[in-house]
């Protein structure tokens, strides 16, 4: 009874840890989207061609529970316009989040999850 109620929990878990890859998917390639290379001019740290600075703020978000060190998060940008980030161009952004499985009384506890989720949209300005 006890393994049961404590996999429900587990998988509870990875249910919500899931939700947040899924929005921090979402959040991050607005992000982006609006730091494309014609969207502020003037500002220096508001052209985002690069995954780095993705990633970083997908670690900020600072959701309960989630181990920031475990979240990956990366860019990739398509289309035919130089630079990358141009408008018309699409982004797309892959968060991925390893999430431990640990299971009280259960033998293969230690599983490792791989949840990820991918958002893409197209730069206008």
């Amino acid at each position: 009874l006890f393994m049961s109620l404590f996999g429900i929990f587990a998988l509870c878990g990875a249910l919500y840890s899931y939700n947040f890859v899924a929005d921090a998917a979402h959040d991050a390639t607005r992000y982006a989207l609006v730091r494309g290379s014609d969207s502020c001019p003037g500002f220096t740290d508001c052209d985002i061609s690069t995954s780095a600075p993705i990633q970083t703020y997908v670690r900020s978000l600072g959701y309960p529970g989630i181990i920031s060190s475990n979240l990956t998060a990366v860019a990739t940008y398509s289309g035919a316009n130089t630079p990358n980030n141009a408008p018309g161009n699409t982004v797309a952004v892959t968060v991925t989040y390893t999430y431990p499985l640990n299971i009280p009384f259960w033998p293969q506890s230690g599983k490792i999850l791989h949840l990820s989720s991918t958002s893409q949209m197209t730069i206008s300005h």
